[in-house]
């Protein structure tokens, strides 16, 4: 599917009598991003590529309804219908209980939760899930930009994943994500206790018309909600989660504090090495020596 889309790319572009570099310029891609598309090489289109191929070679849809079958390998049926949505959407709300969502991941721990999906089929899979990632961020920094809300479960803070280093940088990116005016992230804590979406993530779209559609997703599977009375439903559920977690301000402190709680454990000594560094400075002294559980043992004093 993706060999087809690009031969339609290239046999449009070439009716319209347009350089790959002038598609390029008109689709705000550099020239090789064309030539990778009609290749079938390199990183799938986004699907705001496709649109805006479709719209500057008059493809009048059609790269636009082929698209959902290019990625037909790269996500699981149960996505593609919600990220089209996400792409439409003026307004997303999100509660996360086990990682960051999409929109909030810095490129090396989305690398990292995406690596341990049960559909992931390759190295090149892997890539290609993790380049459209990082591409629906870009639409946070256009002019139609949505309003994101997001609510983060205490234990999306907590799980250090990819390892410290990167969980450290997630964290930063965090508080700079929320430091924007269309941008908004609360922490749920732990001693809030049971609430009704324990077991996975809720988002709640808002699009241009007004209308809501509502979207569940555990760690192998995902529902999208479109009747409306389902929808209000779950829009309420999200509104309590969002009353129950900590204000704005509160919560970026409680992020600055695991941060802080990281970086400390990152730089404590192991036991066997606070033990060889407490004999080095007492040997250094002159002092007494450790023996194996850390007991002090006087030196002789000499016989008189």
């Amino acid at each position: 599917m993706a060999a087809l889309f690009g031969a339609r790319v290239r046999r449009l572009r070439t009716a319209a009598g347009l350089t790959q570099a002038e598609l390029g310029k008109m689709t705000h891609v550099v020239s090789t991003r064309i030539t990778q598309i009609e290749r079938a090489s390199g990183a799938k289109p986004t699907l705001e590529l496709a649109r805006a191929l479709d719209a500057a070679l008059g493809a009048d849809d059609l790269l636009v309804e082929l698209w959902p079958y290019v990625y037909r390998e790269a996500f699981p049926d149960w996505s593609r219908k919600f990220m089209e949505y996400s792409e439409r959407a003026v307004g997303i709300r999100e509660y996360a209980a086990h990682v960051v969502p999409g929109l909030l991941q810095t490129e090396a721990y989305a690398r990292a939760v995406l690596s341990v999906g049960r559909t992931l089929g390759s190295k090149e899979h892997l890539e290609e899930r993790v380049t459209a990632r990082m591409g629906r961020q870009d639409r946070l920094g256009t002019p139609d930009r949505p309003e994101l809300w997001v609510v983060l479960d205490e234990a999306v803070l907590r799980r250090p994943v990819g390892g410290q280093a990167v969980m450290l940088e997630q964290l930063e990116r965090l508080l700079e994500s929320a430091a924007k005016p269309h941008i908004t992230v609360q922490v749920l804590p732990f001693d809030q206790g049971e609430h009704d979406v324990m077991g996975g993530s809720l988002t709640v779209l808002t699009m241009p018309d007004g209308s809501e559609v509502a979207y569940t997703e555990g760690a192998h599977y995902g529902q999208l909600i479109e009747d409306p009375d389902e929808v209000r439903s779950f829009a309420l559920t999200y509104d309590r989660l969002r009353a129950a977690a900590l204000p704005p301000l509160m919560s970026l402190g409680m992020i600055r504090s695991v941060m802080e709680d990281n970086h400390r454990g990152a730089n404590v000594p192991s036991r066997s090495e606070r033990r060889r560094l407490a004999q080095e400075q007492l040997q250094q002294s002159g002092g007494r020596q450790l023996r194996g559980g850390g007991r002090r043992v006087p030196r002789r004093r000499a016989r008189p």
